[in-house]
């Protein structure tokens, strides 16, 4: 079983697996991140009321690719985050083992 499976399964279905941040993200990254997702949630409400209004799949697809784009950008901000605050700080702190966490990110986004 995956670490994570273990957690999940350890603290039961309905509770949040998730750990906390030790290194605050900036006010600046915070709010370019929430405008983003904002921005991609609208262009996916969009694709709702275009598939209610039946129309034509190309430009559904478009504006799924598009959404697809917005959240990979979210992603790529999160992850390059990650390495430069919270892996620094665990090889810093003798945990070499947050590197294969991170590969581990890299490949699942690389995707």
């Amino acid at each position: 079983m995956e670490d994570g499976q273990a957690l999940t399964a350890a603290l039961g279905a309905g509770e949040c697996a998730c750990r906390h941040k030790a290194t605050p993200r900036t006010a600046e990254l915070q709010a370019d991140v929430q405008k983003r997702l904002n921005r991609a949630i609208g262009q996916l409400n969009g694709v709702k009321a275009m598939i209610d209004d039946n129309r034509y799949c190309g430009d559904v697809l478009t504006q799924l690719a598009a959404v697809e784009s917005a959240v990979r950008r979210v992603s790529e901000m999160l992850l390059a985050e990650h390495m430069r605050t919270c892996v620094v700080e665990e090889i810093r702190a003798g945990n070499d083992g947050v590197v294969d966490e991170a590969m581990e990110l890299v490949r699942r986004f690389s995707k």
